[in-house]
C-alpha cells in the first residue's frame, strides 16, 4: 500500500500552494493532479496583492517578477456611452505591491510546482485521476485513483485535503452538501484577438450597454472575454446564431469584424455555468475541503484564486504541527474552518449585493442608465470609496502571512 502523511487533491493555487508550505514544513505531502500539465485556458489569471506579499515571504518574489506579468491598478466600468465609473482603486494598498498582476494561471503553477520540487519531502502526481475515497469505520484514510496507464491504486494518507474544485469529487465522494446560494447569470467565455491600435483605457474593460454585460482581459495579443448571459439562458441564445453573438460583442466594445469574426462557431464560444454557495461543515474525519470545494465563489471580482491561497497558507499553518505528530483532530481541522469562514462569507456578501445591484438589473433589462443603483452612484461621489474596495478586493478581510517555517 503506497502511503504519505497528506494527500492534497488537485494542483490548482490551494492545492499547489498548501503542497509548497506542508513540505517546507518537512512534512511528507503528495499531490494529485488529474491532468497532464497546468495549460488549461479560461482560469483565473489574478494574483492579488496579499499573494503578492505572500510570495515574497517565501522568497518567491524575484522568480515570480519574471513571469509575463500585466499590472492592474484600477478597475473602471463604461456604462453606456458616456458614464466611466472607477470600481476600485489599488494605488493607496500599502506595501510593495500596490496592483493585481494579471499572469497567466499556469505560469503561476509552475511556479508553485518547482519551488515545492526543492523539497525532498513533496511529490507531485501527474495524470493521476482520485475516483473515490477509502474509509474505515467512518474515518477517511486516503483516496483511490486510477494513474496514467489506467492503472488503479490506492494511496493511504494520515489526512486527505480537497483542492479539486468547485465540482470536487472529493466532496461528493464524502457526503458533503453545499448550500447553494441563488446567482441570476451564466457566462460565456470566448477569446479574441487584440488590435495593436487600440485606445486601451486599461488591462480589464468592463462595460455594459442596454442588456449587454461583458468584462474583457487585456493578455497582450488578444483578449479574454466573459459575456454575461441570464441563467439558464445558453441554448436560447445560441438558437439566434453566432452572428448575433458577433454583432452583440462588437458594438459593446466597438470592435470590427476583423476581431469578432475570429470566433468561427459556437464552438469558440465556452459556457460556465455559474454556481455560487459554501459548505456548512468543511471536514469529516481525515478530511478538510478548501477553496472551492468549500466555498464555490462567483466569478464577480476574480477573487476565487485569492481565497483559495488564502485558505492554503491558513491550513498550512493550523495543521503541520498535528501532521508532524500523527494526531490530526476534527479540533484541528474546525479551526480552519473557523479562521477562513468570515472573509468567505463577507466575500459572498458582497458578490451578491453586487449581482443584485447591478448585473441582474442589467440582464432584466431594468437598469436605468440615467439613475444608477446607490452604490454605483456612491462610488462616483466619494473618492474614498474606491480605495476601500480596492484594498477589500486585493488584500481582503483576515489575509494570511507565511508561517515561520516556510519562510525564505
Amino acid at each position: 500500500m503506497e502511503r504519505t502523511t497528506c494527500c492534497v487533491v488537485g494542483g490548482g493555487p490551494a492545492g499547489m500552494m498548501l503542497g509548497l508550505l506542508l513540505a517546507r514544513a518537512g512534512i511528507e505531502v503528495t499531490v494529485l493532479e488529474k491532468h497532464k500539465d497546468f495549460l488549461r485556458d479560461f482560469r483565473g489569471d489574478t494574483v492579488h496583492p496579499s499573494t503578492l506579499r505572500l510570495l515574497d515571504e517565501l522568497g518567491l518574489g524575484e522568480r515570480f517578477a519574471r513571469l509575463p506579468a500585466r499590472k492592474l491598478h484600477e478597475v473602471r466600468m463604461h456604462v453606456g456611452d458616456d458614464t466611466v465609473i472607477t470600481l476600485s482603486d489599488l494605488r493607496r494598498i500599502p506595501g510593495r505591491h500596490p496592483y493585481i498582476a494579471m499572469v497567466p494561471q499556469w505560469d503561476f503553477l509552475d511556479l508553485l510546482a518547482t519551488a515545492a520540487a526543492e523539497e525532498p519531502s513533496f511529490t507531485l502526481r501527474m495524470r493521476t485521476a482520485v475516483t473515490g475515497l477509502r474509509t474505515d469505520g467512518g474515518r477517511v484514510t486516503g483516496v483511490r485513483y486510477v494513474d496514467e496507464d489506467g492503472t488503479p491504486g490506492e494511496l493511504a494518507a494520515d489526512l486527505t485535503i480537497a483542492c479539486d474544485g468547485r465540482d470536487s469529487l472529493v466532496r461528493g465522494a464524502a457526503g458533503l452538501i453545499p448550500d447553494y446560494l441563488d446567482v441570476p447569470m451564466d457566462v460565456w467565455i470566448v477569446r479574441v484577438p487584440a488590435q495593436p491600435d487600440d485606445s486601451k483605457d486599461g488591462r480589464v474593460f468592463m462595460r455594459t450597454r442596454g442588456r449587454q454585460f461583458a468584462v474583457t482581459t487585456d493578455r497582450g495579443d488578444y483578449y479574454q472575454t466573459s459575456y454575461l448571459i441570464e441563467k439558464g439562458a445558453d441554448a436560447r441564445l445560441r438558437a439566434r446564431g453566432v452572428q448575433w453573438f458577433r454583432d452583440s460583442l462588437g458594438e459593446l466594445f466597438g470592435w470590427g469584424e476583423e476581431v469578432t469574426g475570429t470566433i468561427r462557431s459556437w464552438d469558440d464560444v465556452k459556457l460556465l455555468e455559474v454556481t455560487m454557495g459554501r459548505l456548512r461543515r468543511w471536514h469529516r474525519p481525515g478530511l478538510l475541503c478548501i477553496g472551492d470545494a468549500a466555498h464555490i465563489m462567483s466569478p464577480t471580482g476574480g477573487v476565487g484564486v485569492n481565497l483559495a491561497v488564502q485558505d492554503a497558507v491558513a491550513a498550512a499553518r493550523i495543521l503541520a504541527e498535528p501532521l508532524r505528530r500523527g494526531t490530526v483532530r476534527g479540533a484541528d481541522l474546525a479551526r480552519v474552518q473557523r479562521r477562513r469562514a468570515l472573509p468567505v462569507a463577507v466575500t459572498q456578501k458582497a458578490q451578491q449585493g453586487e449581482h443584485e445591484a447591478l448585473l441582474r438589473p442589467v440582464l432584466a433589462g431594468t437598469l436605468d442608465p440615467g439613475r444608477l443603483p446607490l452604490p454605483m452612484r456612491l462610488l462616483r461621489r466619494v473618492p474614498l470609496l474606491p480605495v476601500l474596495a480596492g484594498y477589500l478586493g486585493g488584500v481582503g478581510i483576515r489575509p494570511e502571512r507565511a508561517p515561520a517555517f516556510a519562510r525564505r
